[in-house]
């Protein structure tokens, strides 16, 4: 087998996605002396913490969630300067110093934990003072805002501290705004009592869920990560997809959709997945700008694949009041079909392009991968046997899982030296163990960012629960006309401006905290019944989509960076691609049995399933203007026809007065056949024409 296909590419556009990666989650200080050992050290505490709560350690949930904002709180003031921007002003030059901890950060680092830490170490006087802060609580809850927006800042950019702050001047002067905005107001007092005293603010459900569940899913991905698997997962797919047309887009695809089961970001899924698919993309002749879209594409759905789903699955669950399982079995058929499209999708741009697979003799042997990898499989089928058979607590099946991925870990090595080398076995067992700490390290590191987010979106919502969902209701009624879709336009529009500026969780926290229950209540009004948990994946789905939504898209400069094509381009044609995703919310919103709501049956829900399949990839058909042939107009409108019978066949069902809808999903089958028939000459000749065209090439 020729391993060239795994080398790491190392290059300029590598190197730059790989310091994005890590500019966004770790931080850009690389500290010498002394103090490299403090951000280890300290993620590594995190770490520790944080299994101990799913163990021995028994915590009331306030100290849980003050001792999870603390570690945040200081690692991002140690490891993210000021200002990325270079500083040459004499006596500010810190600001921006990436080589050193200044003094001043490593101050306010401090700082910023005891002042998080606040609420635990005096909470029994905060409870007996509920609704009446005295002076000290409130200087100390209002410096953990201020400190908390400057963090939020630091890691995520300025987007949602602005947010926060706009809605916390709002709750000001409210009573001051025209009319249309007018809002009764609070009081100082009453703003830091709820917002830095309370569980209905800063401390709210969504970082109780961060501390609680999200940080175990995040820690497991990461020491998966540094184990190996996602070199696994790509080896793997190759070894399946890759001799096959397209194959390296294709096999993106499936290792992107592996990688999304555990990891929590589009961007850092790019790099890892990126780093391989998009050199043999563009070595099978897809164009870079397409080949680092389809990347960007697949990469920010894989934050759509249960159990992880971006961190948010954990939080909707919360805030529907819904067990974990029901809402990965709700976001599953639109999460797996989304995914077929996008296979169908590299398909149909390959055969627009007349391109071949990779060779075999330069692919893995499918076999000698699988068996090579079968450890790594084996902590991700655990965590799913206790989610599903057990149905044990979220928390309780990511720690054991994890725990049986750090036995792997710590032997994994002792096994293949002992094979390969016949080294000691102490030298395999001390590379598990620094694989062990580096693998807790990374995890906390990448926590930081869904920390503080999860803290800074508190600050929303808490604002809101003061009284301004109503408004806010209101508001989107009003500018809606009381008009359904164009209410659904109006969230998905915003929903898309946020998420250009704001983490994927926080953009969901926000959104759903201001919109969903305004979907709710106004879709009711207008006589028709929205799910609560429908309106909730509505806004996430169009969060995630900001990933790759031009200007900012940060997973297409990531992937562009890669491929060495123009970052804006690639963001528009990864939206493109992502148009398909784009229509599901809208679709789940009005056919719940996406969403498999009230459907029990396993046969139903694997037809449900199937059909819906059908629909995503009849609408990527029609809007790439390809299905195996290129479309003729009335066949674009054909496939357009298709896609609206599988997405809504009660509609089609009840317009011709039919009592079981699903009959309607024949007909869209039938005429995708039809449509199938048409194409079909055309297709060979295009087949043929490929054929003569290679065979003169190699003549």
């Amino acid at each position: 087998m020729n391993d060239n296909h795994l080398q790491e590419p190392i290059d300029e556009g590598l190197e730059k996605a790989r310091r994005m990666v890590e500019e966004e989650e770790m931080g850009l200080r690389h500290a010498v002396g002394w103090q490299r050992f403090i951000v280890p050290i300290v993620a590594f505490c995190w770490s520790m913490f944080q299994l101990s709560l799913s163990s021995w350690l028994l915590l009331d949930s306030t100290y849980v969630r003050s001792i999870h904002l603390a570690f945040a709180l200081f690692l991002i003031y140690v490891s993210f300067p000021t200002l990325k921007r270079k500083v040459n002003i004499p006596g500010l030059r810190w600001m921006s110093a990436t080589d050193r901890i200044p003094t001043v950060d490593l101050v306010i680092a401090v700082v910023a934990a005891l002042i998080a830490l606040y609420i635990a170490i005096d909470y029994e006087g905060i409870a007996n003072r509920v609704g009446m802060p005295n002076t000290r609580d409130m200087i100390i809850g209002g410096l953990l805002v201020l400190i908390l927006w400057e963090a939020t800042r630091r890691v995520v950019g300025p987007a949602l501290a602005v947010i926060g702050i706009v809605f916390t001047l709002y709750s000001f002067f409210g009573p001051y705004m025209p009319d249309f905005l007018s809002f009764k107001g609070v009081s100082l007092t009453r703003y830091i009592g709820q917002i830095s005293l309370t569980t209905e603010g800063i401390y709210g459900v969504p970082i109780y869920v961060s501390a609680k569940i999200v940080f175990l899913y995040v820690l497991f991905g990461a020491l998966l990560e540094r184990a190996g698997a996602g070199k696994f997962f790509i080896d793997l797919a190759m070894s399946l997809l890759g001799r096959y047309k397209g194959g390296p887009a294709k096999a993106a695809v499936l290792s992107s959709g592996l990688t999304g089961l555990i990891s929590g970001s589009s961007i850092a899924n790019v790099v890892t997945t990126g780093t391989f698919t998009i050199p043999m993309m563009k070595k099978v002749g897809y164009p870079p700008k397409k080949a680092a879209a389809i990347e960007v594409a697949v990469s920010t759905n894989g934050q759509l694949m249960p159990p992880v789903m971006g961190a948010a699955a954990f939080i909707i669950a919360e805030y529907v009041n819904l067990p974990y399982l029901e809402v990965c079995k709700a976001a599953a058929i639109p999460a797996f079909a989304s995914y077929v499209a996008l296979f169908f999708l590299t398909h149909i741009e390959a055969s627009k392009l007349g391109m071949r697979g990779l060779p075999k003799a330069e692919l893995p042997v499918f076999f000698q991968v699988l068996f090579g990898g079968l450890h790594y499989l084996l902590p991700i089928f655990y965590l799913l046997y206790e989610l599903i058979v057990p149905r044990h607590s979220p928390d309780m099946a990511a720690f054991r899982a994890t725990m049986v991925l750090l036995v792997i870990m710590l032997f994994q090595h002792v096994a293949r030296l002992r094979k390969e080398e016949r080294l000691p076995f102490g030298e395999g067992l001390k590379l598990g163990v620094v694989d062990i700490f580096e693998g807790m390290v990374a995890g906390a590191r990448n926590m930081v960012s869904v920390a503080v987010a999860t803290a800074a979106a508190g600050v929303v919502v808490g604002v809101v629960t003061m009284g301004l969902g109503g408004l806010v209701t209101d508001i989107i009624d009003t500018l809606s006309m009381g008009n359904l879709y164009m209410m659904l336009g109006i969230v998905a529009i915003a929903s898309l401006i946020l998420g250009m500026g704001l983490p994927t969780t926080a953009n969901y926290i926000v959104m759903a905290s201001l919109t969903a229950p305004a979907l709710v209540t106004l879709a009711g009004d207008s006589g028709f019944v929205v799910p609560l948990i429908a309106a909730h994946l509505f806004c996430f789905y169009f969060g995630i989509l900001a990933d790759d939504t031009p200007p900012v898209g940060l997973a297409a400069y990531a992937a562009s960076a890669i491929a060495r094509s123009e970052p804006i381009p690639t963001g528009i044609q990864g939206f493109l691609y992502d148009i398909r995703t784009a229509a599901l919310p809208f679709m789940f919103i009005f056919n719940t049995d996406i969403l498999l709501v009230g459907i029990d049956s396993f046969p139903l829900a694997i037809f449900i399933f199937v059909m819906t399949c059908f629909g995503t990839c009849s609408f990527a058909a029609a809007t790439q203007g390809w299905f195996i042939a290129k479309n003729r107009f009335h066949e674009t409108l054909l496939l357009f026809l298709v896609c609206a019978i599988m997405f809504r066949p009660d509609f089609w069902g009840h317009l011709i007065g039919l009592e079981n809808h699903y009959i309607c999903y024949l007909a869209g089958v039938a005429l995708l056949v039809v449509i199938y028939l048409m194409q079909l000459p055309r297709a060979r000749k295009h087949a043929a024409a490929i054929a003569a065209t290679a065979t003169g090439g190699a003549a």
